[in-house]
């Protein structure tokens, strides 16, 4: 049963309303607040920011960011309010569908308005900070927000990429809501199958294990490349964070301060749950089934403005809620309905007050806010603690039921019993090992032999896989001390494919088993005599990723593939034909774009950067940059997850390692870092490309923490508007 309401009417103008024009006294006072802003950029384009109050270094990391790419800022901005197709058109609606539902201006005003007095004065600086550059900068011209407001922080709370909301399908929400039968080009399809795991890496290493007894951390998140940027913001309240903030937003989300760090990385610990509703139609309206009673569904009128051609036109749609949350998709004569976290106040306090945080006991009362929904967190400190908390919000369940499956919603046992405590989640805190590690991964490999056991929790708190950067990362940790900084710097490159140690000798035995022809001879002998380990210059690792690419396409073709993931299956038990004729049809492939298979792998994998599109445009003719690391998928701690795209036959890097930190807590901090590319969008900055040689070679430049330090590598000094 589906029910589909909406209608469409073109509009003679845009269908927002106008945007509040500034008064004269709002510049002065940003005029004011900007003076008591200073911010020092360095030779690679970092913004160091000083503010007398949080608030006021705030308002100067927003008018730094906005410097450096508006437009990602507001494009952030224009996707979490749910506004894409009236950007980019009606190919968007469904996406702004799905932000829309959880995300009402109406109600984020009234959160903001109940906002505790020292949050909003954030928000407003937030907000003061876009506007003031937007003033100061009259030749830019936002696509659609030339006005920001300060409750708008709270439509955009978790830096995480990938959000909660992001989990719901786009194409059943059409099927659903929509007009016409869902479709996906072509193009999509080659997209989903060779898409990039997302993810990210953390190691923490305890004085126990470092040659100079001090704490090392590795900060190292696998965005979309250019998702964040590098910046240090300070104020005379105490605030000093270094690190990735998300364009848009006003804390640093993955970074460390004089005393601490902390990482994030995705995690499959269930903070969702969709349920099965038993739906009744009645003559005053939609209705389900919960428990003996018949509750009357909730709805709400969602209007889409879209751009055409011809101009601005709307759709409107009329969204279905229960209790648990709101319907999604049809599931044979079930409505279907999810339920995830909506806490976005606390959830921006959260993000914000772990920056603050100058020890463990401060960290862990952050914690206890449990907003964290998508993320696990690696945390490091100088004074020589580190941990592990996989998730953070994690709602307490009846185990009787498979929460991996959509449950049956008139069941009241099925409903949320409240949020498991921090202490009740899976942590690590001092392992007797000396290290933890996280790669988006099982909680129960974090710690060696220390890790937390798998029976102890329920099932839903941890469904995660081992994958192989998870097997990597245990490998270059195990057995090792005396490190350094620099030693941790040589773990996280470690160029060992663990991915392929255990994907080929199966090949190379079914070959064995049904030797082919004389190429066939050849090429495998390549890979026999490999190490694993990728190279610029190595032919065995093109060999290795095209077979496994094929592999795994071949793999999603097989049904009833049995329990666990499809690593596991493509190492264990996919047929020796299928893995034979994989690595045919890798040779073929390389023979066909490159005239032959015994192309080096620098010559295929490439880094390139032309524009300041958010989506990169790729050129064979056009200059590009050698990259020896793979995809994370294989193993690569140093991630970088490239592919081909239409027109071209080289691979391009789209995601992986992005910002990357080494850190060495003590008396003082000492850290290396590189980003992606460069620090500006702008093509025409000295800083859009500049640490590009220096990222693709694994190398890395001095971070700048001090102030000292920092004025005498400035390399311009000014307050916000100069």
């Amino acid at each position: 049963m589906k029910r589909i309401f909406f209608f469409i009417s073109l509009l003679a103008a845009c269908s927002t309303p106008q945007q509040e024009v500034e008064t004269p006294a709002e510049v002065a006072q940003w005029e004011e607040q900007a003076q008591r802003v200073t911010i020092i950029r360095d030779r690679w384009g970092v913004p160091h920011i000083y503010g007398k109050t949080d608030a006021d270094a705030v308002f100067g990391l927003l008018y730094a960011q906005c410097e450096d790419d508006f437009n990602r800022v507001e494009m952030n901005y224009i996707n979490a309010l749910g506004r894409l197709a009236e950007v980019k058109g009606e190919a968007e609606l469904y996406r702004d569908l799905r932000m829309k539902m959880f995300i009402d201006p109406m109600e984020m005003r009234a959160k903001y308005d109940e906002s505790p007095a020292w949050l909003k004065t954030l928000m407003d600086a937030f907000a003061d900070g876009i506007n003031y550059y937007l003033h100061t900068h009259p030749q830019v011209q936002p696509k659609l927000l030339d006005r920001f407001e300060p409750w708008m922080a709270l439509a955009f709370s978790e830096g995480s990429i990938g959000g909660d909301i992001e989990r719901i399908s786009r194409t059943q929400l059409k099927a659903f809501y929509g007009d016409e039968a869902p479709r996906v080009s072509q193009i999509q399809e080659v997209i989903d199958i060779y898409k990039e795991p997302t993810g990210s890496n953390g190691i923490a290493i305890a004085p126990s294990l470092t040659k100079n007894g001090k704490t090392l951390f590795l900060i190292n998140p696998h965005t979309t490349f250019f998702f964040r940027s590098e910046v240090h913001v300070n104020s005379e309240e105490g605030l000093n964070a270094y690190g990735a903030v998300t364009w848009g937003q006003f804390f640093v989300y993955q970074g460390f301060n004089d005393r601490l760090g902390w990482m994030h990385t995705s995690t499959r610990a269930d903070a969702i749950d969709e349920y099965l509703e038993t739906v009744i139609e009645k003559e005053d309206g939609m209705y389900y089934q919960h428990g003996d009673e018949q509750r009357k569904m909730e709805t709400k009128t969602i209007k889409l403005p879209y751009k055409t051609a011809e101009g601005m036109a709307e759709k409107e749609i009329t969204a279905f809620y229960t209790h648990h949350g709101p319907i999604i998709r049809a599931e044979g004569d079930h409505w279907v309905s999810i339920s995830l976290m909506q806490e976005p106040v606390d959830a921006l306090t959260q993000s914000y007050m772990r920056t603050k945080a100058k020890d463990y006991e401060a960290f862990h009362k952050t914690m206890e806010i449990r907003t964290n929904s998508s993320n696990n967190t690696v945390y490091a400190d100088a004074d020589g603690n580190i941990a592990y908390y996989h998730g953070n919000y994690i709602p307490k369940r009846d185990t009787q039921f498979d929460w991996s499956k959509p449950v049956d919603g008139s069941n009241p046992a099925t409903d949320w019993q409240g949020l498991h405590t921090v202490e009740e989640l899976v942590n690590v805190f001092n392992p007797a090992n000396g290290w933890i590690q996280n790669c988006n991964s099982t909680p129960f490999t974090a710690a060696g032999e220390f890790s937390p056991k798998r029976e102890d929790y329920p099932k839903y708190m941890a469904p995660d896989y081992e994958n192989y950067r998870d097997k990597h990362a245990v490998r270059v940790l195990q057995d090792k001390k005396d490190f350094t900084l620099e030693l941790l710097i040589e773990a996280a490159y470690d160029p060992y494919l663990t991915g392929f140690a255990e994907l080929l000798p199966p090949l190379v035995e079914a070959f064995e088993r049904n030797p082919r022809q004389k190429e066939l001879t050849e090429a495998m002998q390549v890979l026999k005599d490999w190490d694993y380990r990728y190279s610029t210059g190595s032919v065995a690792t093109s060999l290795a990723v095209y077979y496994g690419q094929q592999l795994m396409q071949l793999a999603r073709e097989v049904e009833n593939r049995g329990p666990g993931s499809i690593y596991d299956y493509m190492a264990r038990d996919i047929a020796d034909e299928l893995r034979i004729k994989a690595f045919e049809q890798a040779l073929a492939v390389l023979n066909e774009d490159f005239g032959t298979w015994k192309t080096p792998w620098g010559e295929i994998n490439r880094y390139q950067r032309l524009t300041s599109d958010i989506y990169q445009p790729f050129n064979d003719n056009e200059p590009s940059l050698p990259v020896a690391f793979a995809s994370g998928r294989w193993g690569s701690l140093a991630s970088f997850g490239s592919r081909k795209y239409p027109g071209t036959k080289k691979m391009y890097g789209t995601s992986g390692n992005s910002f990357v930190a080494f850190v060495e807590f003590g008396d003082q901090v000492k850290a290396k870092s590189i980003s992606t590319g460069g620090q500006s969008g702008d093509p025409k900055s000295p800083h859009f490309d500049d640490q590009a040689l220096m990222y693709t070679e694994g190398k890395f430049k001095d971070v700048l923490f001090y102030r000292e330090d920092i004025e005498q590598d400035a390399q311009k000094i000014y307050h916000p508007g100069e």
